[in-house]
């Protein structure tokens, strides 16, 4: 008889209520909505862009279960825009983010996550090459993921679609997407997430130091799940500690582009 195929071990669980919980923040986002192969994107560019034969630097952004435009991710898509990158969000929910069923009676979570999975794993390798097309093969493309999106960045960095990844409070990741991981890797990590836990979190950077990977590791004291993209920005260590991963994130990615 054939062996049953080996599943990598789970290093962050699935989408569980640490990943719907929000605070919405406030500000005017500055982007625009397009369609890149047929899918809902969210395009915000650098206030000075590159000029003359100095390559373009691009973030594919995946984001959490709210989706691209949703007020808080807009708001840090420009923040990275801001630094100089053109970004793109994906909305691989095609007009249907969690936040729309929140107050819904029964709403079946585990239902609407499976058919977003379902349809994040047809649209993103479309979407990759539809936005590479329009910025061409010699753009610097970064990545970055939080928590749905955590595994689409890393899995762009398996390859040579990007020069360098980072993730935030992510879900839905195994030992491979770790053990595969051919580029650098920034880890923006929460102290208190049941989707990443501190064992989980030990063992992914144990992975990296035995493939000697290049990656940082950023672990925020007194947060939780959410707080790089959702986080309550009246509390003062919340505020900080998500200004502070979206710069470390900018200045890495800045770093390998």
């Amino acid at each position: 008889m054939d062996s049953a195929p080996v599943t990598s071990p789970a290093l962050a669980g699935p989408i569980g209520d640490c990943c719907v919980k929000t605070v919405q923040h406030a500000g005017q986002p500055h982007g625009n909505k397009v369609e890149i192969a047929g899918i809902p994107t969210y395009v915000t560019e650098p206030t000075s862009p590159t000029t003359g034969t100095e390559a373009k630097r691009v973030v594919l952004y995946f984001p959490d279960v709210f989706g691209p435009f949703y007020l808080n991710a807009q708001l840090l898509q420009d923040y990275y825009a801001a630094q100089g990158f053109y970004v793109l969000g994906i909305d691989y929910f095609f007009g249907d983010p969690v936040h729309l069923h929140l107050e819904e009676p029964g709403f079946d979570r585990p239902t609407w996550v499976a058919k977003s999975q379902k349809q994040a794993a047809e649209a993103v390798p479309k979407w990759i090459e539809g936005v590479q097309k329009i910025y061409g093969l010699g753009a610097k493309y970064s990545a970055v993921g939080y928590c749905f999106g955590a595994p689409y960045a890393l899995e762009a960095a398996k390859n040579d679609k990007v020069v360098a990844v980072a993730f935030a409070h992510p879900s839905r990741l195994n030992e491979n997407h770790f053990k595969q991981l051919t580029k650098p890797l920034l880890i923006s990590a929460a102290e208190i997430d049941n989707a990443f836990s501190s064992e989980s979190r030990r063992r992914a950077v144990d992975i990296l130091i035995e493939k000697k990977a290049t990656f940082h590791l950023q672990l925020f004291s007194g947060v939780a799940h959410g707080f790089a993209t959702r986080g309550d920005i009246d509390i003062e260590n919340t505020r900080w500690a998500k200004e502070e991963s979206a710069r470390s994130i900018a200045n890495w990615l800045i770093r390998f582009s």
